[in-house]
């Protein structure tokens, strides 16, 4: 399906929402954040999607922040609204696993819509950063929350402060993207990460992310990781999962000529 503004694909359990407005490097106007709510909503109400990855269409940028022309027009009104920061929480808390694939300009709320995503691959051609006190605001859309998490505070504090630019090695080196993949093969690797996570269990992955969300949150996740993991040991899915990994372990044991244990367990 696509709307004016986005794009959006399933395949083998992962989905790919495409930023699409190429003309303005993806800038985050009002239309494209309503779209991506409403496709968020629809992917995360669908029984087959396992993994997201959002990317942005025209090869120059992720998202190059927030539509200045947007923003300008925009007052203490809408500020209250959090329209962005309402956005990049759904993202976050988005039920399966995120993958961010960040080439070109990922800035201002761009990079904050990054941040959201649980996993952030950059193209070696990458350039990330938080410009907004040179604009006469701050991150204030989850970007002062969540860049301490990943980078420490140290760094958090320096970026917030200059507004200044990242390439790709450098974000890697602290720590703000997983790893750095040549531009042509971005797409490619975003996806076959996704695919890897997608080959999991659903009702695994989805109590992970929650347990992780807490802990990310501050919360204490001990009584929710002993909850989560009750619910998974009764599921029909560990049963099939372990019995096929007990199937393949007693297969290769009589394959090479060992006895075969009934009792044999996994580790």
């Amino acid at each position: 399906m696509s709307r004016s503004s986005i794009a959006v694909s399933v395949d083998a359990g992962v989905a790919t929402l495409t930023l699409d407005r190429p003309e303005a490097r993806n800038a985050l106007d009002l239309e494209l954040v309503q779209a991506l709510h409403r496709a968020l909503e629809e992917l995360a109400a669908r029984g087959d999607v396992r993994a997201l990855v959002l990317q942005g269409a025209g090869g120059k940028a992720f998202a190059a922040g927030a539509d200045i022309a947007d923003l300008q027009r925009r007052g203490s009104r809408e500020a209250l609204l959090s329209i962005n920061a309402r956005l990049f929480q759904a993202v976050e808390e988005f039920p399966v696993p995120t993958v961010a694939a960040l080439r070109g300009w990922a800035l201002g709320g761009g990079l904050e819509l990054a941040l959201a995503c649980d996993i952030r691959i950059a193209a070696d051609d990458a350039k990330l950063g938080l410009p907004e006190v040179t604009l006469g605001i701050f991150p204030a859309a989850g970007g002062t929350r969540r860049l301490p998490r990943l980078v420490g505070d140290g760094w958090a504090r320096e970026l917030v402060f200059t507004g200044r630019h990242l390439g790709a090695l450098e974000a890697e080196r602290i720590g703000l993207v997983n790893r750095v993949v040549p531009a042509e093969r971005l797409e490619e690797e975003a996806l076959a990460l996704a695919r890897q996570i997608a080959q999991n269990d659903d009702l695994a992955l989805r109590m992970a992310k929650l347990a992780l969300l807490a802990t990310a949150h501050g919360r204490d996740s001990d009584a929710f990781e002993k909850a989560g993991q009750a619910l998974l040991f009764d599921s029909p899915g560990k049963r099939e999962r372990m019995q096929a990994f007990l199937d393949r372990k007693r297969s290769a044991a009589a394959a090479r000529g060992e006895p075969v244990s009934g009792k044999e367990r996994g580790s």
